[in-house]
């Protein structure tokens, strides 16, 4: 005949089996809410995309999910487990829903929520608690937010080393900068214009977050206004940009950066007649916007010693090695750093057009 275990013993292995499988921590988030989150977390899911590169940047493998698919161009750079992540959406930015059911079937240990007054905090709440996942809410309005996010969350997953370290690195490029450019009259800053869409002809209000490098960069955003909304893309006309006469140009579409070039009706512009035309490198992950991310930090020191050389001095090639090695865990060879910097089909630019 068995003997049966004691009462006593009984409980205390239940409660041992029961802390074990509750074992969390309290985590407060950026609005100041106090958050379980589980002792251990394997898997994180960013609703919005510059979380997503934010959870990259402190360990590929924590992603559960992604805002939107990889192009095959980005997918070079990536981990295959994560170039394979499902495609979940997400709540803010990119034109993705969420999608709620794959949330709840991928269950991560964390979400992560973007603190921006264009996100729904309530709806997002909502989603969340429904899948059964504790949720933080982080703010990154400007690249200043970033070393305590990438803290926090580094603090949140068990990666605190990490996050420090990623913390520290988004300061230092910051402060190289804003050092350089200390004392800078605005009468110094370079007249750019940031050229959207295929035609060129959608930009940013100087006071949108999508151009907040240029600022950072030391330049002067040639359209002056409130943007209209969190998407941006603002409707110009070629006779404006022709009143503006930019001295630079900055890009992120291959297609107008391959037609400006040629094109009769831009041709007077200062930034084409000059070869001053750039376009922003993005892979993996965009050095500008779209998603704004911590690639910032290395897209402010491109640009700031494009608008002025003499007092940045950048060898862009070195420092993308560093940066991609440091920030993302690639290491990219010489072939490689070139890949990144030029657009599609333009060989041996390093990313801007040259005079002819």
């Amino acid at each position: 005949m068995t003997t049966p275990l004691p009462l006593r013993l009984i409980a205390g292995l239940c409660a041992a089996l029961l802390s074990g499988a509750l074992a969390a921590r309290e985590v407060t988030d950026q609005l100041g809410r106090k958050v379980e989150v589980p002792d251990r977390v394997a898997s994180v899911y960013g609703s919005a995309p510059p979380l997503t590169v934010l959870t990259y940047a402190l360990e590929p493998g924590l992603l559960a999910g992604v805002n939107f698919p990889f192009t095959e161009a980005d997918k070079r750079w990536l981990p295959a487990r994560v170039a394979g992540l499902p495609v979940m959406g997400g709540l803010v930015g990119m034109g993705r829903t969420l999608d709620v059911e794959t949330l709840m079937n991928v269950r991560p240990d964390l979400g992560l929520a973007w603190n921006t007054k264009f996100n729904d905090r309530a709806k997002t709440e909502e989603v969340f608690a429904r899948a059964g996942v504790p949720l933080l809410f982080i703010t990154l309005d400007s690249l200043a937010d970033w070393p305590a996010a990438l803290e926090l969350v580094g603090r949140a997953t068990g990666r605190e080393a990490r996050g420090k370290a990623l913390a520290a690195e988004v300061r230092a490029g910051l402060d190289r900068v804003s050092k350089a450019l200390a004392g800078l009259p605005p009468s110094a800053l370079p007249r750019v214009y940031y050229a959207e869409s295929a035609d060129g002809l959608a930009t940013e209000c100087d006071q949108s977050f999508h151009v907040e490098p240029i600022a950072l960069a030391g330049g002067y955003n040639v359209h002056r206004c409130a943007p209209s909304s969190h998407m941006g893309m603002e409707r110009v006309s070629l006779e404006q940009v022709l009143a503006w006469d930019p001295e630079f140009i900055v890009t992120q579409e291959a297609a107008f950066y391959s037609a400006v070039k040629t094109d009769p009706r831009w041709a007077g512009i200062r930034a084409v007649r000059e070869g001053k035309v750039y376009w922003v490198p993005h892979s993996p992950f965009n050095w500008g916007d779209r998603p704004p991310s911590v690639m910032r930090v290395l897209g402010v020191q491109w640009l700031a010693s494009l608008f002025h050389p003499q007092r940045v001095r950048l060898d862009i090639r070195a420092e993308t090695k560093r940066f991609y090695r440091t920030v993302l865990g690639i290491e990219l060879s010489d072939a490689d750093v070139s890949a990144v910097l030029e657009p599609p089909g333009a060989a041996g630019t390093d990313g801007h057009m040259h005079a002819h």
